[in-house]
């Protein structure tokens, strides 16, 4: 039987992680099956480029974390070897890290999450992260406007010169 240094320790962990989880914009769980250290050192890095966290939790203390701020639709997840993927400023960023890795390591499969409260499946989160980013998106818009501004400004100049001319 558990000492109740040990229970209390679990417990600490377990508050700790829910306070994490309860203000993370994205939670996701992939199996992590089948890659090194190395890739797992080099994946950290990138996650942290983006802040976001890697870590390897137990999935009892995940699925208590989880059920502690009213979340259970992960708990058919949390089976086997699973890395909690936590991104607390933006989804978007942390998802496309795990996914451009998934792509070229056919062992580690993103399992789901949650994104700002609602529980996805891993289809979905796939579908998000192979979205543009906020800032390419803002560049493409950029670039449409300043095209068509453009435009007016040689049209007008056009009216301009003709009517000088005229």
């Amino acid at each position: 039987m558990a000492s109740d240094a040990i229970i209390q320790q679990k417990e600490k962990e377990v508050k700790e992680l829910a306070e994490k989880l309860k203000e993370a914009k994205l939670i996701l769980l992939a199996d992590y099956r089948g890659i090194s250290v190395s890739d797992v050192t080099k994946l950290r890095s990138d996650l942290r480029n983006v802040k976001g966290e890697y870590k390897v939790i137990k999935n009892n203390i995940v699925k208590r974390a989880l059920n502690e701020n009213g979340e259970n639709g992960l708990d058919s997840l949390l089976e086997g070897p699973t890395a909690v993927i936590i991104g607390t400023e933006d989804y978007l960023e942390p998802s496309k890290v795990i996914y451009n890795y998934s792509k070229n390591n056919e062992f580690y499969k993103i399992k789901g999450g949650i994104i700002d409260g609602k529980v996805m499946t891993a289809e979905e989160i796939i579908t998000l992260a192979k979205l543009p980013s906020r800032q390419e998106l803002l560049a493409k818009l950029a670039g449409s406007l300043l095209g068509n501004i453009t435009k007016l400004a040689i049209a007008l100049d056009q009216v301009k010169a003709q009517k000088e001319n005229a």
